[in-house]
């Protein structure tokens, strides 16, 4: 296996009090809400003996979303309690959803921008309610990717440019009279629907509850690792564990690739900014502005953040693979940014800042299997 280890500095930031920071809950109901789904069965909590020994770790677990309600990616959470509650509003049943969804009276067209796993689980709700579905995509997306979109009968238009141009495409096509924006980043003024994403999520956080308790894990892990584009299932993971009254938090460590580390640098500035992106292989975080909706819940609750390269990520899909973790490059990511922080260079300081000792649970979320991103040679 070639070296973990790299001469250059980490990019890396911690910070000491977001431990200390509480939020409001996600609602009650959500996990009810997929529970209904036809599909719906909670994904593994894979322990896997041998990361926790490369890690340094007591126990290492691996929350496997490479197939969530029939879609290779976690994504179906967010967007399918997004569209229901969306439809039910415009239906005007009232704030309130039923348990199943319904569609709304007459089609509508909801519209979205994706690097590839969101929008090819908007265009299958859609599908599935009866409504129509169109879906930006940016520069970089593998083309079987957008075929995977296609096949779910939504109409795609591809931007010649990068994820935020795509977005902002998007949200004028959603103008429309006939159309409801459904984008899993947020903006002020566009708040309500990426809330509801967010929510949505929050049914993952719920299962490694249950599980890790039926794996004897009774005070919960002591770190969770989060792949990160715009924010939004780091911002569900914030909520989740800075929500409880009592108990020992977790440390909480995003990952993102380095050609589009903006919630790092949005954290070493402590503000939000945008950055520049660039090519990787890590096509689904791809972004350069986090989400509005997520910010105030990433700058007060997560403890650090790292940012990865390819080929960080390519060997962290390789060794889950060989695991029998169907893992893409994104999904990936939260194994290569453990890796870095807890065994390369500096790793006695980085450890003793995240609170962390040799019997620590670390809990990976592995967004994506292989099928998501087809980018990558070694997935």
């Amino acid at each position: 296996m070639p070296p973990l280890t790299s001469p250059r500095p980490l990019p890396f930031v911690v910070r000491p009090a977001a431990r200390t920071w509480r939020c409001e809950p996600a609602p009650a109901d959500v996990r009810d809400f997929h529970s209904a789904l036809p599909d719906y069965s909670p994904t593994p909590l894979t322990e896997l003996p041998s990361l926790a020994t490369e890690l340094g770790v007591g126990r290492a677990f691996v929350k496997d979303e490479s197939c969530r309600l029939g879609l290779p990616a976690f994504k179906a959470l967010g967007a399918s309690w997004a569209v229901h509650r969306a439809l039910a509003e415009r239906s005007g049943t009232g704030e309130e959803p039923a348990p199943t969804p319904a569609p709304a009276p007459a089609p509508v067209t909801l519209v979205t921008a994706t690097d590839g796993n969101h929008g090819r689980a908007v265009a299958r709700m859609a599908h599935l309610l009866g409504q129509r579905a169109h879906v930006f995509v940016p520069q970089g997306v593998h083309p079987r990717a957008v075929a995977a979109i296609v096949a779910e009968q939504a109409e795609v238009t591809e931007v010649p440019g990068p994820y935020d141009e795509a977005v902002r495409q998007a949200a004028r096509a959603a103008a429309a009279p006939d159309a409801v924006l459904i984008q899993d980043t947020g903006w002020p003024g566009y708040e309500r629907i990426p809330g509801w994403i967010v929510e949505g999520y929050s049914t993952l956080c719920t299962e490694i509850d249950e599980q890790l308790a039926a794996a004897g894990v009774v005070e919960g892990p002591g770190l969770v690792a989060v792949p990160v584009g715009v924010g939004s299932l780091a911002q569900a993971v914030v909520t989740h564990y800075r929500s409880r009254p009592s108990g020992r938090p977790p440390a909480l460590l995003s990952v993102e690739p380095e050609a589009a580390a903006c919630v790092l640098e949005s954290l070493t500035l402590g503000k939000l900014v945008s950055v520049p992106t660039g090519d990787t292989i890590m096509a689904g975080l791809n972004c350069g502005t986090p989400s509005s909706v997520a910010w105030p819940h990433l700058h007060g609750g997560l403890d650090a953040a790292v940012a990865v390269t390819d080929a960080d990520s390519a060997r962290a899909a390789a060794r889950l693979a060989a695991l029998g973790v169907s893992s893409g490059p994104c999904g990936a990511a939260a194994l290569a940014g453990s890796r870095a922080v807890l065994s390369d260079v500096g790793s006695a300081e980085r450890r003793t800042a995240l609170g962390l000792d040799a019997a620590s649970v670390v809990v990976l979320l592995n967004t994506e299997g292989t099928a998501a991103n087809p980018h990558s040679p070694t997935c």
